[in-house]
């Protein structure tokens, strides 16, 4: 059922892209000239929208749409001689846009909270700048073997229309993928992409500032001196700086709204191609400087929220030296007291039977305290600060010991798969079941009652996987966190040498696994 409801999904998808495909497709022919198509493509930004949202798995799909579209419009003739070049001239750019996506995607998994350049909103900035120059070089070999399709008879001219290609790309897909994002986050209740809200004061200061940029590059042209993009350039720049990506974009969009009516009309390609070239270097310039404010921002909350953390392990470093002091003081009688009810328990055996169900019980509940006090003991001891060969299974045991009573009181069912009996890890136990009880805890918490976690260890190679999946029931959507659970998990486990990555499924289905490297077993 949830399988043909996500078939369903994309194929709307699909078939939205398509109306919109073929729509922007033919707004862009206002900006046609010699030897390229367009020097503003919004289709371009209606394809990374797509790609960026759905994952690079719809790039084939997606080549299909827009060949579709274009045979079917008339745009592409398969009848030619030249129909198999013609073709690969349509789907070329999009596996070029799906291949940056999906190298962007690999990438950021892999360096995940290592600097600005990889926190959120910069891999998108940098893929919507990458994907329209990986879409120009792929079209390189052709244009140099086969000219004739685009137009073009010699070298300066290849130069330009390869040039032109990458500028109507680039103001395509900065101009419309962004809004086309926001949107779909708000339909869908994501905060990905959520706009932070100014004050009225910088909202005031970055108006006034584009407007002065605009003014001077008008007035530079009144004296003779052309359009010049510098003013701009500066004051959209600022704006990016003060006012995040959204402020940088409505900027953009103002300028835009200024140049590209005036573009569509009669005029020689020089002209317009200087123009819209000045257009592009103003647009690449603001959304990134927007992207990078944003990005700046999110990493100082981050490191507000670790610095909270560690906040948090002082007090809880302090908590365990007094719990160990009380430890302490209570394991010699406890142990004294078990001592005695098993002996107890074993003098009554002939007594009457009310007597010995008495002391079987008294025995029972303090075999049971001194096994949590022994618990408590290994948990809070010097011991558990080196990392010592644990058994995958030992770890697990520890961890279904903690889980089971939080999880059962939340409603959700717990199951696991132990996998190999023998697999063994170098690490500290406590600090990996701290892990994975934060992976679970946010898994139970996701869906809430009546709801599904599983547990799994598996291996693979020399490693082993340890994965937390969580199953909501049939609309229900799973709820997102604070992330704070997965950034300590993640924290413990690149301590320990190994991996966390986390995957949202088309289902909703979110599963973290936990990859830790295999060593022999223990001595």
């Amino acid at each position: 059922m949830t399988l043909s409801k996500g078939y369903a999904r994309d194929a709307g998808l699909l078939a939205l892209y398509a109306i919109g495909f073929v729509i922007t497709h033919r707004i862009a022919a206002a900006w046609d000239g010699d030897g390229y198509y367009s020097l503003w493509f919004p289709a371009a930004g209606l394809r990374f929208a797509l790609l960026w949202r759905a994952g690079a798995r719809f790039t084939l799909p997606v080549a299909v749409v827009e060949l579709g579209m274009d045979v079917l419009t008339g745009a592409v003739v398969l009848t030619t001689s030249d129909w198999l070049m013609t073709v690969s001239a349509v789907v070329r750019p999009v596996f070029a846009y799906g291949l940056t996506v999906f190298a962007i995607r690999r990438l950021l998994r892999r360096m995940e909270s290592r600097g600005v350049l990889f926190t959120a909103p910069m891999p998108f900035a940098v893929g919507s700048v990458l994907a329209p120059i990986a879409a120009a070089l792929a079209a390189v070999p052709q244009a140099l073997l086969r000219p004739d399709l685009t137009g073009v008879t010699d070298l300066r001219a290849v130069v330009l229309s390869l040039n032109a290609f990458a500028i109507g790309d680039l103001l395509g897909v900065l101009l419309v993928a962004p809004p086309l994002l926001w949107a779909a986050d708000h339909v869908s209740g994501r905060n990905r992409f959520a706009i932070r809200r100014r004050k009225v004061r910088v909202l005031v200061e970055g108006a006034a500032v584009l407007a002065v940029g605009i003014l001077l590059a008008v007035g530079l042209a009144w004296i003779g001196l052309g359009l010049q993009p510098a003013p701009v350039l500066v004051a959209i720049a600022w704006v990016g700086l003060r006012l995040g990506r959204f402020g940088a974009w409505c900027a953009l969009l103002t300028v835009a709204t200024i140049v590209l009516p005036f573009t569509a009309g009669e005029m020689t390609t020089a002209a317009r191609l200087h123009l819209h070239l000045g257009l592009a270097t103003l647009v690449v310039t603001g959304y990134l400087a927007g992207s990078f404010a944003d990005a700046q921002v999110r990493a100082r909350e981050d490191l507000a929220r670790r610095d909270r953390l560690l906040f948090q392990a002082e007090r809880l470093k302090t908590l365990r030296a007094m719990s160990v002091a009380v430890i302490h003081e209570i394991s010699q009688p406890l142990s004294t007291l078990s001592i005695e009810a098993r002996h107890l328990h074993e003098s009554a055996a002939d007594a009457p039977p009310e007597v010995a169900a008495t002391a079987a019980l008294i025995h029972a509940k303090a075999t049971q305290l001194s096994e949590l006090v022994r618990r408590l003991r290994r948990y809070g001891g010097r011991a558990v600060d080196e990392p010592t060969p644990l058994p995958v299974s030992a770890l697990m045991d520890s961890v279904l010991a903690l889980a089971r009573p939080e999880v059962s009181a939340a409603g959700v069912t717990l199951s696991v798969s132990r996998g190999d009996e023998d697999l063994v890890v170098l690490g500290q136990e406590v600090e990996l079941a701290q892990a994975m009880m934060n992976l679970i805890r946010n898994a139970a918490q996701a869906c809430g009652p009546s709801g599904e976690v599983t547990l799994a260890a598996e291996q693979e190679g020399d490693l082993v996987r340890l994965s937390v999946q969580n199953t909501c029931l049939p609309g229900q959507p799973a709820q997102p966190g604070m992330g704070v659970g997965t950034l300590i998990a993640r924290a413990i486990v690149e301590a320990h040498g190994g991996t966390l990555v986390r995957v949202t499924e088309q289902s909703g289905r979110v599963r973290a696994t936990i990859a830790l490297p295999l060593v022999g077993e223990p001595g």
